[in-house]
């Protein structure tokens, strides 16, 4: 009994998804559940399981397709078995209505890619190089685009994973040549009475290579949400600094037996979560956001937290943050993290938002202006401690010292409004006790 292999039901807010890659090819035996091909949304990568199992009969739509719900992306014969050493059929045209010449095109296209690949029953969702790391779903499609092995691309990820920058990076690089010498004949020309001239020496590449790569969806996405803030919200960004020597001390003395009772280590994140919930307890306008001509009041504190992955910046959702312990914040953000860049975070966990924070200090950045994440009214981003002197009770001391920012759509929040909403987190971050005593 054959059975379709259907685009699943995609949520209201995506309209299509891009096939990135196949783990399978026709032939091969399939599990119940497997994973089959990776589909590309403008924000997460969806997994497709093969309903029954059986043998992957047929493939009806190739890499690189725009698809939508509903589409048959494959044909699985339900109980058959593989035969070993049967050579797989070659895969179908990739849209109805194609041309001739272009089904011919597509099947010798997976034909080719079919040899290259080993003949395995079962593919991961990503590929083992050389080294022993793997391969993800965008580094693969940017590998074979560009015909490069591999094996032969280093990983910078965890456990040697390759990512889609290591094999731009690779590209950008291959055609360097080695250094020439440069000319010693150049200054000995010169006129005995002429003034000295400066000759440049020879570039050391003899090619300036350029790659163009296709903008990946959630790439595109976040362009677009950033040019939309910029055209359609008046931005204004104020800052303050915080002293986080209290913060520090707190972190130092419960971090043992916060970690031994919970779990998990207690950080940054929980202290600038909860601080902001009690400034935007104090200036609601700052968790408005506008909607036509009407200004919307949330009375909810959903917290986006941004995340950064391999395919760009993610803000998942802490949902009715000022419920959440410490401890739940901090479970939260790692889950999020994890699962992020592991590309299993769901859709769901994405959307909505009433507030963002970003963390530009853990890649060292010392002061920044952020953009808002529309169609929210504010961001905060956190930067780099550093150790610096100030002045406190009339003596110099030195404190660890973090900058601030506050961007906002100045539309509906004053400056007034904005300064004091920092002000109110500095003071909860300097003195954490009045996040306990919420005042």
């Amino acid at each position: 009994m054959t059975i379709e292999v259907r685009v699943p039901q995609l949520p209201e807010s995506v309209a299509d998804a891009t096939l990135v890659s196949w783990h399978k090819k026709p032939g091969d035996s399939v599990v119940r559940d497997e994973n089959l091909v990776d589909l590309e949304t403008d924000k997460v990568v969806l997994e497709v399981p093969a309903p029954v199992a059986g043998v992957l009969k047929e493939i009806r739509l190739s890499d690189g397709t725009t698809v939508t719900s509903g589409q048959i992306l494959a044909i699985i014969e339900e109980g058959a078995a593989a035969v070993p050493g049967a050579s797989a059929p070659a895969i179908l045209a990739a849209a109805s209505g194609a041309t001739a010449a272009a089904k011919d095109t597509v099947a010798k296209g997976a034909v080719a890619k079919d040899a290259a690949k080993p003949d395995t029953a079962k593919a991961d969702s990503v590929r083992p190089d050389a080294a022993g790391g793997k391969l993800s779903p965008a580094a693969k499609r940017v590998a074979e685009e560009n015909k490069v092995d591999p094996k032969t691309v280093a990983g910078s990820g965890r456990d040697g994973r390759v990512s889609k920058s290591d094999v731009v990076n690779y590209l950008t690089t291959k055609d360097a040549a080695s250094p020439a010498a440069a000319p010693a004949a150049a200054a000995a020309g010169l006129a005995a009475k002429a003034p000295a001239q400066f000759v440049p020496a020879p570039s050391a590449r003899t090619a300036r290579a350029e790659q163009r790569v296709p903008m990946t969806r959630l790439r595109a996405r976040i362009a677009e949400r950033m040019v939309q803030a910029q055209a359609t919200q008046a931005l204004l960004t104020s800052f303050n600094e915080v002293d986080l020597h209290a913060v520090n001390e707190l972190r130092a003395r419960y971090k043992d037996p916060f970690e031994k009772q919970y779990g998990v280590k207690l950080g940054f994140m929980s202290f600038f979560a909860k601080a902001c919930v009690e400034a935007l307890k104090k200036f609601p306008a700052v968790n408005a956001s506008v909607d036509g001509s009407d200004i919307v009041y949330h009375e909810y504190f959903d917290i986006g937290v941004a995340v950064s992955t391999d395919r760009g910046l993610i803000v998942p959702v802490l949902r009715d943050a000022d419920q959440l312990s410490f401890a739940d914040i901090e479970k939260s953000i790692g889950n999020f993290a994890a699962r992020a860049r592991a590309g299993s975070i769901t859709i769901e966990e994405l959307t909505g938002g009433t507030f963002t924070i970003t963390n530009g200090g853990v890649f060292g950045s010392l002061l920044s202006t952020p953009i808002v994440n529309s169609p929210q009214s504010a961001i905060l981003g956190m930067h780099k401690i550093q150790d610096r002197p100030v002045v406190i009770d009339g003596q110099v001391a030195v404190r660890p010292m973090m900058y601030i920012a506050l961007t906002y759509d100045h539309r509906i929040i004053d400056g007034r409004e904005a300064v004091q909403f920092l002000v109110t987190v500095k003071q909860c971050l300097e003195d954490p006790a009045r996040m306990v005593l919420h005042i």
